[in-house]
């Protein structure tokens, strides 16, 4: 399934990071993810089809139960974002050791 909802705004509710979380311990049903928070269970399913639609997660029926569990590469879009700006500030950190050693050749504190 490709990704309708932004990645972002998936992440972006405490409720749903929550689930994601629990949800890397095992799969999960969805009345077992309602056992953990203090809200109904269709409030938990509307989470869900966010965390789904955004493309974090997988469902899959199993008898009467929907199991949920977390798709890897769902989480591309945010672990690329994250490496270009780790990136971005190791190359501002090494302009600026470059630029304080230009300054002061022996490192030497004043």
């Amino acid at each position: 399934m490709r990704a309708t909802m932004d990645t972002f705004q998936a992440i972006a509710d405490p409720s749903r990071r929550g689930i994601l979380m629990l949800l890397t311990k095992d799969k999960l049903s969805i009345n077992a993810l309602a056992g953990n928070f203090e809200m109904s269970r269709p409030a938990v399913s509307k989470h869900v089809k966010v965390l789904y639609e955004a493309g974090l997660i997988l469902i899959n029926d199993q008898g009467r139960e929907r199991y949920c569990e977390l798709k890897p590469e769902g989480f591309d879009e945010i672990k690329n974002w994250l490496i270009f700006f780790d990136n971005f500030w190791k190359d501002k950190l090494h302009n600026l050791e470059h630029l304080l050693n230009q300054i002061n050749p022996n490192n030497e504190i004043d």
